[in-house]
């Protein structure tokens, strides 16, 4: 684990390590292919319908909730 830190200045000027790139090196094995991904039609439409949800709820949820609707 010590191979992926990496020593950088931080803003006070303290020498400091930080992560290094972690992801493993490709291409993905789809593009964004939603229906690919989905196996059967139930999870198909709980994927549109929690989509759906989040664009049009009057609720919102989590740090998207505002005060006054847009």
């Amino acid at each position: 684990m010590s191979s992926d830190l990496i020593k950088k200045k931080s803003n006070t000027g303290e020498d400091v390590e930080v992560l290094g790139p972690t992801y493993e090196p490709g291409q993905p094995d789809y593009k964004g292919d939603w229906r690919r991904r989905l196996g059967d039609r139930e999870e198909m439409l709980r994927y549109l319908r929690s989509g759906e949800r989040y664009w049009y709820a009057d609720e919102g949820y989590g740090s998207e909730k505002r005060k006054t609707p847009a």
